[in-house]
């Protein structure tokens, strides 16, 4: 039977994978952030209301 042969199943499994890890870290290079994002000011909390009713 020439499906149990692995030689060539085993071949093509190979070649797709390296495929696969060939181009996977250009493809994930593009989600990926190269440069650091800007840094917000951090002010702190608000002033608290005041309840002129309390």
């Amino acid at each position: 039977m020439p499906q149990l042969d692995p030689m060539p199943w085993f071949s093509i499994l190979c070649v797709s994978w390296l495929i696969f890890l060939a181009f996977s870290p250009i493809k994930v290079s593009k989600y990926t952030n190269l440069n650091d994002p800007t840094h917000k000011t951090y002010k702190g909390l608000s002033k608290s209301w005041s309840w002129p009713w309390f």
